[in-house]
């Protein structure tokens, strides 16, 4: 009987010990608990890279730089553009607004006589260069003009083709405006339009890569990555290099397949395998090329080189930036998310310059501001921002040279054609002389 008494008394006290938050042992499996638990919260916390000015009076030499005159180009390098203008206002193309402009960039197709747009109810519209509508039609049913397509759109001779978020693609007469075919697909569209030879390429919300002929849309073959859960806020982007066609998806995996064939060439994972569960809040901006190495940026702080042959990372350096960096020289030129204007060697991969372009902004309107994108004319970079300014900065010095007020809301990124300068805001395209 004692026996048990005393087998009762000992079990009782390491119960009461146990279930006792003040005990001296809870306490310690306590500690131990919140140990673990800020190791982990350290482990998984993102480091970020606070930018600052660096070398902001370098002079660069851009004597040699040659301008063109470029709106599509296989590599998306568009380089110095011809365009020298004082931002004066000459024309001014008007639609229908749409639904959650801010959320999306809005490019137009501009022609050598006009340009072509579309509005919320997915009509496409085609101006002359006196801004008079040439035509203006639409192929969408009821159901889906509700649904307010956003359009990508591409030009072959006088093919226009178009790819939509609402899985349509079509191709139109651009001179008549009639529709020559349309097919519906399984999965919306998220990329841009790429055209070469009697084919043409899209990637859809799946990550799959899609080939379609121009002729009648039929589909010649189709590439498939790894999807992630959560459809992306960027828009997906194509070069095409000799028989290489390389893209982007949602997780930041590049690939490389034959452009005959669509067999993969080469892949290059870019980020972890957790980011397929945080697709959403990955952005990154278009691929571009000069022929020889692939460059592009995410707001991950990375910014790589690749070779565009073989796929290997040449070199990465830490740069937070999604709009399309551009290739002048020996140079690539960047704006971070926060407003800073790098110049990093292209070769090298090194930061050699660092200009605070919102210096001049007080800290409360600073954190409001986005860069939304921008363009290079001669000298001068030309960049848009969600105030809807543009403000303009003389590369050679990397100094601010004037700021234009183009709308009172965000605006798209500058687009420079046959020495004219367009931007759009919601419901026009303004164009600047």
């Amino acid at each position: 009987m004692s026996k048990i008494l005393v087998f009762i008394l000992i079990s009782l006290f390491f119960t009461s010990c146990s279930l006792n938050k003040n005990s001296k042992l809870w306490n310690k499996e306590d500690q131990i608990v919140n140990e673990v638990k800020d190791q982990k919260e350290t482990i998984f916390v993102e480091e970020k890279k606070e930018l600052k000015e660096l070398n902001p009076l370098l002079q660069l030499d851009l004597s040699k730089t040659k301008t063109n005159n470029k709106i599509y180009d296989d590599l998306n390098n568009f380089g110095s553009l011809k365009y020298s203008g004082s931002l004066i206002k000459t024309a001014k193309y008007n639609f229908s607004k749409l639904d959650n402009f801010n959320q999306f960039n809005y490019e137009p197709l501009l022609l050598n006589d006009g340009l072509i747009v579309f509005d919320k109810k997915g009509n496409i519209i085609r101006f002359n260069d006196n801004q008079k509508i040439v035509w203006k039609n639409n192929f969408y049913s009821k159901s889906e003009k509700k649904l307010s397509p956003l359009i990508t759109f591409a030009i072959d001779k006088k093919n226009l083709l178009v790819a939509d978020n609402i899985s349509k693609i079509f191709s139109i007469d651009s001179v008549s405006g009639n529709l020559i075919w349309s097919k519906k697909s399984d999965y919306p569209f998220n990329s841009q339009i790429k055209i070469h030879k009697d084919k043409f390429f899209v990637i859809n919300y799946k990550n799959v890569l899609k080939c379609f002929y121009i002729n009648d849309g039929s589909e010649c073959w189709e590439v498939q990555t790894d999807e992630s859960f959560t459809v992306s806020k960027s828009k997906y982007s194509i070069i095409i290099k000799d028989n290489l066609l390389i893209f982007n998806n949602s997780i930041g995996d590049i690939t490389a397949v034959d452009i005959s064939t669509g067999l993969i060439e080469w892949q290059l994972p870019t980020q972890k395998s957790s980011i397929i569960n945080e697709a959403y809040n990955f952005n990154y901006s278009k691929l571009v090329s000069d022929g020889d190495s692939i460059y592009f940026s995410n707001n991950k702080n990375e910014f790589y080189s690749v070779d565009i042959k073989s796929g290997i990372i040449n070199w990465i350096n830490q740069v937070s930036a999604i709009l399309t960096p551009v290739i002048i020289n020996d140079y690539i030129f960047t704006v971070s998310d926060t407003g800073y204007l790098i110049t990093i060697q292209k070769k090298e991969g090194n930061i050699i310059r660092v200009n605070d372009i919102y210096k001049n902004y007080d800290l409360k309107k600073r954190k409001k501001l986005t860069p939304t994108g921008f363009s290079i004319g001669q000298t001068n970079l030309y960049l848009s921002n969600s105030d809807g300014n543009i403000i303009v900065i003389n590369l050679t010095s990397g100094n601010l040279s004037t700021i234009e007020k183009a709308s009172r809301d965000l605006i798209s990124r500058p687009y420079i054609y046959n020495g004219d300068l367009f931007v759009v805001k919601n419901g026009s395209v303004i164009q600047y002389d």
